[in-house]
C-alpha cells in the first residue's frame, strides 16, 4: 500500500519537461534567416533580449544580447562599433569572421560557438552573440556588466574579531574573496551546472593537497545524479550532500564568511558555492563545529574553553529545560523545594490547562511571533516582538490563562537557544518532543528519549566521518579543539594524512 501511494505521487508530482531538442536541430546553419529564426522562435517577444541585424561590409550579420545582463556601452564601444566600422576585410564571410575573431575585436574575450542553444544560454549570462551569413559558427563577447551587491558585513554569522567581509549573490566575487585567503595552487575551483530550467551554476572549491579523493567523488556523482529542474539557492542543494537517513540535524555545513569557508577548505573539506545565494556549503561536517566560532582562535584559550562551555550547557538547557520542569510537575512534585513547589502550585491552580497544556502553548505562542517578528519587515519587526513579550505575556497571566514560573521557562529557554543560532530548528522541534515525552513518561522518557537522539546523531556518517565525532567515538588526540581549545603554539602543529590528487 505504501509502495503504489509512493509511485503514485512520484507519478503525479514529478517535473516534467518538454523533449530536448535534437542535437543537428539546435546546431548553427551557413544560412543567417535560419539562425535568427529559430532564435526568434525560442527567444519569442521577451522585451530584454535584443537582437539586431547589421551590415558588415556587404554581408548579413546578427547581434544578440539581453538587456541588464552585460555593459551596453561595452557592447557598442567594444564589440559593434569596431565590427562595423573595420576595413580591409576579406570578400568571402570565412575571411570576414576569421578577421574579426583574430583581429578587430581584442579588448574582450572571444569564445567560438557551434551550437544555437549555448548561444542563447550564454547571451542570457552576459555575453554578445555574432553571427555572420554563411559561417556556422558564432563569436560570444565578454562584456557581463549586470548590477551585484558589493561585499558587506555578514547578516547571520556575526563575528567580534572576524572579517567584516561576507559572501554576496556572485559566485565569481566570492571565488575572488577565497582566493585571496587562500593563495596557493592547491586550490582549485569547478563549476558545475543544475537545474534544467535555471542552469544555476555551482562551483565546487577544495584544497587538492587535503582532500580526499573519494569523499570528492562521492561528492561531484550526488551532484550529477540529481534531476532539478529549477535551484534558486543553497537549500536546494544541501539535501543531496547531506545524509541518507533520517536525521533531526544536518551533516552539511552552512556559513556566510568567506574566512570560515577557507579555514574548512584547509581542514580538508570541500566547499560549494551557489551563484545567486550569499551562503556556501560544506562537506563532511561535524556536531562540534556548531559550537566554534571565529572568535575562539583570537582570544585566550581559557576564555574561548569557557564560552564553548557555555555554549554546550545552553544547548541542553535549550530543549531539555522545558521538559524537565513539566515532568517535575507532573510526576517528580519532591524535587521542588517546598517554598518553590508551594509558589507553582498556587500558580499553576489559577490556570485553566494541565502544565504540559500549557508548556506547549505557550512555547507555539512563543514560536509564532519569532517567526511573525522575522519575517516583518525591518520597521515593524521590532513592534511585534514589544507587543508579544509585553501585552500577550502580561495580559496572559492576568487573565489567569497562563502561570509566570511557565513565562519564565519559556524566556530561559528562547534565550538560550539563540547561543548557537545555527542549529536552532532542530531545537525547536527537540523541546516540543520533550515536553511531551516529559509530560507523559516523566524523567524515564526524557533519558529514553535522550538515548534515541544520540543514537540517531551517531548513526549520521555520509561520507566516513561520524557526525558525532570527535566525541563519539572518542578521539583523544581532537580534544584540542572540540570541547577545550589549547593554544596556538600547540594547535597549529598538525600532521596532515592526505591523498594527492592526480591533477
Amino acid at each position: 500500500m505504501l509502495k503504489f501511494f509512493r509511485e503514485s505521487m512520484e507519478k503525479s508530482y514529478a517535473p516534467l519537461h518538454k523533449p530536448s531538442i535534437s542535437a543537428q536541430a539546435s546546431k548553427i546553419r551557413m544560412s543567417l534567416s535560419e539562425n535568427t529564426f529559430y532564435i526568434r522562435t525560442r527567444c519569442g517577444n521577451s522585451v530584454d533580449i535584443s537582437m539586431r541585424n547589421v551590415d558588415v561590409s556587404g554581408i548579413d550579420g546578427f547581434f544578440l544580447y539581453c538587456d541588464g545582463m552585460c555593459n551596453g556601452i561595452t557592447v557598442n564601444n567594444n564589440v559593434i562599433e569596431p565590427i562595423l566600422k573595420a576595413e580591409n576585410l576579406p570578400q568571402d564571410p570565412k575571411g570576414k569572421y576569421d578577421a574579426i575573431r583574430d583581429r578587430i575585436v581584442g579588448e574582450v574575450d572571444v569564445k567560438e560557438l557551434i551550437d544555437l542553444e549555448e548561444a542563447m544560454q550564454l547571451s542570457m549570462s552576459g555575453f554578445a552573440i555574432f553571427f555572420l551569413d554563411g559561417v556556422d559558427r558564432a563569436l560570444a563577447f565578454s562584456v557581463q556588466g549586470f548590477e551585484t551587491r558589493s561585499v558587506g558585513d555578514p547578516i547571520t554569522d556575526v563575528q567580534a574579531r572576524g572579517s567584516r567581509e561576507g559572501f554576496v549573490e556572485h559566485y565569481k566575487i566570492n571565488m575572488t574573496l577565497i582566493r585571496r585567503r587562500l593563495m596557493t595552487p592547491d586550490l582549485r575551483f569547478e563549476i558545475q551546472e543544475l537545474g534544467v530550467t535555471s542552469r544555476t551554476k555551482i562551483c565546487i572549491c577544495y584544497l587538492a593537497d587535503r582532500v580526499d579523493c573519494e569523499v570528492l567523488c562521492q561528492v561531484k556523482a550526488r551532484l550529477v545524479s540529481a534531476e532539478y529542474d529549477v535551484v534558486l539557492s543553497s537549500g536546494n542543494i544541501q539535501p543531496l550532500l547531506d545524509a541518507d537517513k533520517p536525521a533531526i540535524f544536518s551533516a552539511v555545513g552552512v556559513t556566510e564568511r568567506p574566512d570560515v569557508f577557507c579555514a574548512k577548505l584547509a581542514e580538508g573539506k570541500i566547499g560549494f558555492i551557489v551563484d545567486g545565494t550569499p551562503y556556501a556549503l560544506y562537506v563532511p561536517h561535524v556536531f562540534t563545529e556548531e559550537f566554534q566560532s571565529l572568535d575562539d582562535y583570537a582570544t585566550r584559550p581559557y576564555y574561548a574553553t569557557f564560552i564553548r562551555i557555555l555554549k554546550w550547557l545552553s544547548f541542553l538547557f535549550s530543549f531539555l529545560f522545558p521538559g524537565f520542569y513539566v515532568s517535575m510537575g507532573v510526576f517528580h512534585q519532591e524535587l521542588f523545594p517546598e517554598d518553590m513547589l508551594f509558589q507553582i502550585l498556587s500558580a499553576e491552580m489559577q490556570t485553566p490547562f494541565p502544565i504540559m497544556v500549557e508548556a506547549l502553548i505557550i512555547h507555539f505562542i512563543f514560536e509564532i511571533m519569532r517567526e511573525a517578528g522575522l519575517r516583518m519587515p525591518k520597521a515593524i519587526g521590532p513592534a511585534v516582538s514589544i507587543v508579544g513579550a509585553l501585552v500577550i505575556g502580561d495580559a496572559a497571566v492576568t487573565a489567569g490563562l497562563m502561570a509566570t514560573p511557565m513565562l519564565i521557562v519559556v524566556a530561559l529557554t528562547a534565550i538560550s537557544s539563540f547561543v548557537v543560532p545555527s542549529i536552532y530548528e532542530p531545537v525547536a522541534i527537540l523541546r516540543f518532543l520533550f515536553i511531551i515525552v516529559g509530560g507523559i513518561l516523566g524523567f524515564y522518557g526524557i533519558v529514553i528519549a535522550l538515548g534515541l537522539l544520540v543514537t540517531n546523531m551517531s548513526s549520521i556518517n555520509p561520507y566516513g566521518v561520524p557526525y558525532t565525532a570527535p566525541l563519539l567515538p572518542a578521539t583523544p588526540a581532537a580534544a584540542r579543539d572540540t570541547i577545550l581549545r589549547v593554544g596556538w603554539k600547540h594547535l597549529s602543529k598538525r600532521r596532515l594524512e592526505t591523498t594527492k590528487l592526480n591533477s
